[in-house]
């Protein structure tokens, strides 16, 4: 394990200042490199004593940042086209860069690593993504997954498209099925035709 002291708050491990212990892998690959932390040594514990109040003062501005961004930002519905099976299930995958390519194009600038997803989206529908702005403020955002705009419509709206699509083939079977099963009830024009010869004869 590598003592750190951490330059932010990082979700599930500390606050600003605090000595944490990490394993190897996760500070050279996460918390170094992106400046999250800093290694415990008596010269960074030292150095970070001295600019402990700068760096206090720049996560203050950059959290009220992200709040002002955040209120805006939260509730936001984007809306992904993908084709899909007749289960619902993608051919393929949402990614947290697909909704991040999303969130920048409706206007708000989010970067892949903001995007929080535990796995990637593969089912059609509406899908609750949080996206983290700042260590201390995170917004929950919509994902509309949907084979079409109008299909993404009907989502937004509580319509299942998928649903709606199975009861109109059900509706059009059962009208095949009553047509059908109405036409062989019916006596053909040969019978009525034979029924009507006998009739003149008596």
């Amino acid at each position: 394990m590598i003592e750190l002291i951490l330059l932010e708050r990082v979700e599930k491990l500390g606050q600003m200042g605090q000595l944490v212990k990490v394993k190897p892998g996760f500070a050279r690959n996460y918390l170094l490199p992106q400046k999250k932390a800093m290694r415990a040594t008596k010269e960074n514990l030292a150095y970070f004593d001295t600019q402990r109040a700068q760096l206090e003062a720049n996560n203050l501005q950059r959290r009220t940042e992200a709040t002002e961004v955040g209120g805006k930002l939260e509730g936001l519905t984007v809306v992904i086209i993908r084709q899909a099976g007749e289960s619902g299930q993608l051919y393929g995958s949402v990614s947290a860069r697909d909704i991040a390519d999303a969130v920048t194009e409706a206007g708000f600038t989010v970067e892949k690593r903001q995007v929080v997803l535990d796995r990637p989206i593969k089912n059609l529908g509406l899908h609750q993504v949080r996206i983290v702005l700042h260590p201390e403020v995170s917004v929950t955002i919509t994902a509309n997954i949907a084979q079409s705009a109008e299909e993404a419509e009907m989502q937004a709206k509580g319509i299942d498209p998928l649903r709606l699509r199975e009861e109109e083939e059900e509706e059009d079977a059962r009208a095949a099925r009553a047509e059908i099963e109405g036409a062989s009830s019916r006596p053909s024009s040969r019978e009525r035709g034979e029924g009507g010869a006998r009739g003149t004869g008596g």
